[in-house]
């Protein structure tokens, strides 16, 4: 390999890289902002039902990404590398899957949950196909731990981009229909055909210069996938904090509906708030790779999740609902979430390279998968708390709410992830040992031994 991973990437690289998770969020986001409230609100099944089906199906999903990242790394690279071609066939399939979720035609409840569970678990798979073998090209474009900021910053703008056209305009276009039901699927066909063509672009303008043959080495088995795992310290404690973080993250996208609709009293605010609140994520996810160069990637990250769960707890205890305050915490907390969120992504290109360097074997689709794993489980975590804890404060769908269900979706917004993600900060304060110095120094010991054995 030589050091083909040390290359630079140009700009186009770095935008057409994270055009993929702009693709990633006109699927994904829908899923996890305005699934539940149409598993409720349109179809009608009950919130605490609609929160088991997010455990279940995310936890199905969790085990699925380990499978897809198994039977990738197991591959042999081809004329266009071993992730790219995966990652876009499946992108396609993943959009047909999105407007078939958002439909539900069944009449009865016990068909209705059958077909969201089904679904939803077909979704969740081919999203494993797509996202696990995207992620993974981020470990082979380059290992250049600055050009990996950068490539985790653009990848961060494209989500939180992706996140700020769907939160704004979703709703608004949903009106456009007089029935919801034609309505859901329309429009996440339009999300679905744009995801598409943003990841057309990261496969057609990224090149994987790290190229890793399976042929000589052993066969894949468990013991391989958990020596990858469990003798991977950074590894481990970037999923602990995942769990925390993606849980508080997800919670906050999903609850926000609610909170709109009734404690501010009207659901078309959601486009307003998205609009700050996500507009501030963009602007301040732009500052990390300066963040990152001064501070490193550990503290700009704990930096960011300090400043989030401090202003969604000011939030929580203000009272009222005086929504120009509410706003400008709001967009300062998704600022503070959003640059460990663009952080994550060096971190666990980083994890591969360390996962290589301590064991001898180097494991881009399982690594990333099992990565993608705790993400999943956070997902569930955030699905069950919304649903469950919906169900728990007496919501009822389109009704007026109790003094009581008001502040419990006001404390699912603000008060679980201000401690979600202060346990966050916690676990990598304490247990993250790699540092950018380290890192830096385990990439120049693994191109000295590749450069001998070739």
């Amino acid at each position: 390999m030589g050091n083909e991973g040390n290359k630079k990437l140009t700009l186009k690289e770095k935008i057409s890289y994270g055009l993929g998770d702009f693709g990633n969020g006109f699927m994904f986001d829908l899923g996890q902002q305005y699934l539940l409230q149409f598993y409720t609100d349109v179809v009608g099944i009950a919130a605490s039902a609609a929160g088991l089906i997010f455990l279940v199906t995310k936890i199905f999903d969790a085990f699925m990404d380990p499978l897809a990242g198994t039977i990738i790394d197991s591959r042999k690279p081809g004329k266009k590398g071993k992730f790219r071609s995966v990652m876009f066939c499946s992108s396609i399939l993943l959009a047909i899957m999105t407007v078939i979720t958002f439909t539900n035609p069944c009449k009865t409840p016990t068909s209705k949950l059958i077909f969201a569970y089904v679904t939803y678990m077909l979704w969740g798979l081919l999203y494993s196909f797509t996202n696990v073998p995207y992620g993974s090209l981020g470990s082979v474009i380059t290992q250049d731990t600055q050009e990996r900021t950068a490539l985790s910053t653009f990848r961060q703008i494209g989500s939180s981009g992706a996140l700020l056209i769907t939160g704004v305009v979703f709703i608004p276009l949903l009106s456009l229909f007089g029935n919801l039901r034609i309505a859901y699927p329309a429009v996440t066909a339009i999300m679905g055909l744009i995801g598409i063509f943003a990841f057309y672009n990261t496969y057609r303008n990224t090149t994987e210069v790290v190229v890793h043959d399976p042929k000589n080495e052993e066969k894949i088995t468990l013991r391989t996938v958990a020596n990858a795992i469990f003798h991977n310290r950074a590894l481990l404690t970037i999923i602990l904090m995942t769990i925390f973080s993606i849980s508080a993250y997800n919670i906050k996208g999903s609850m926000i509906v609610y909170y709109c609709k009734y404690n501010l009293g009207n659901a078309k605010l959601v486009s307003y708030v998205n609009f700050f609140t996500i507009g501030c994520a963009v602007v301040g996810v732009s500052f990390t790779p300066k963040l990152v160069k001064i501070f490193g990637k550990k503290k700009t990250t704990i930096i960011g999740f300090l400043l989030s769960t401090s202003t969604d707890t000011i939030n929580f205890l203000l009272p009222g609902t005086h929504f120009p305050i509410f706003v400008v915490l709001a967009a300062v907390s998704y600022a503070g979430i959003s640059i460990p969120n663009a952080v994550t992504w060096a971190f666990v290109s980083d994890a591969i390279d360390y996962g290589e360097w301590k064991n001898g074997e180097r494991r881009e689709g399982i690594t990333y998968s099992v990565f993608n794993f705790s993400r999943k489980i956070a997902q569930a975590i955030a699905g069950a708390c919304s649903g469950l804890g919906l169900g728990a404060v007496g919501y009822i769908a389109n009704a007026k709410q109790s003094a009581h269900a008001l502040l419990g979706i006001k404390a699912l917004l603000l008060l679980y992830p201000a401690v979600s993600i202060f346990l966050a900060a916690l676990v990598l304060g304490v247990l993250y040992n790699l540092s950018d110095a380290k890192f830096s120094e385990i990439i120049v010991e693994l191109h000295s031994k590749k450069t001998v054995t070739q």
